[in-house]
């Protein structure tokens, strides 16, 4: 088993044992408790914990570089983590619009969330050639709808 696993198997126990499906770890002393150096917790973070896997993480800088990682979807019929899931690798400003018209009008969103989702994504933010525009926008309304109940 390489060491990237192990570090990911003692995270998911960690976090599995916790009663709110959260944990806060210290990214250096994980990283001396498995002998490596921290860019290697980093590459299993980044890489194992991401939202689409479902997880939330929030790294907080200074004082060994803390790291709250949160279980997100214990549930896969979340209908956020769905449409997430059906954007793809890029999305048009007007089908972005159509999408976050259609979870409004089914009241997954309310009006302030959806006019939070419209400008992150709107052309007059994502300044770029337009291929790699619809890529950005993509990227940025998945992250979003996925961690839309990370509200506190």
């Amino acid at each position: 088993m390489r060491m990237s696993d192990i570090i990911e198997q003692f995270i998911k126990d960690m976090i599995n044992e916790s009663e709110t499906d959260q944990i806060e770890i210290q990214r250096n002393e994980l990283a001396h408790q498995f002998n490596c150096v921290p860019s290697q917790i980093n590459y299993v973070i980044s890489t194992r914990f991401k939202p689409t896997q479902g997880y939330y993480v929030e790294s907080r800088r200074g004082g060994g570089g803390s790291i709250i990682i949160k279980k997100r979807l214990g549930n896969q019929d979340d209908v956020f983590y769905k449409v997430a899931q059906q954007i793809g690798e890029s999305i048009s400003q007007m089908d972005a619009e159509i999408m976050i018209a259609d979870l409004l009008a089914y009241t997954f969103l309310d009006e302030e969330q959806a006019r939070l989702l419209r400008v992150a994504t709107s052309d007059n933010v994502l300044k770029l050639e337009n291929t790699v525009k619809d890529q950005v926008r993509a990227r940025i309304l998945k992250n979003m709808l996925i961690n839309m109940d990370w509200r506190d």
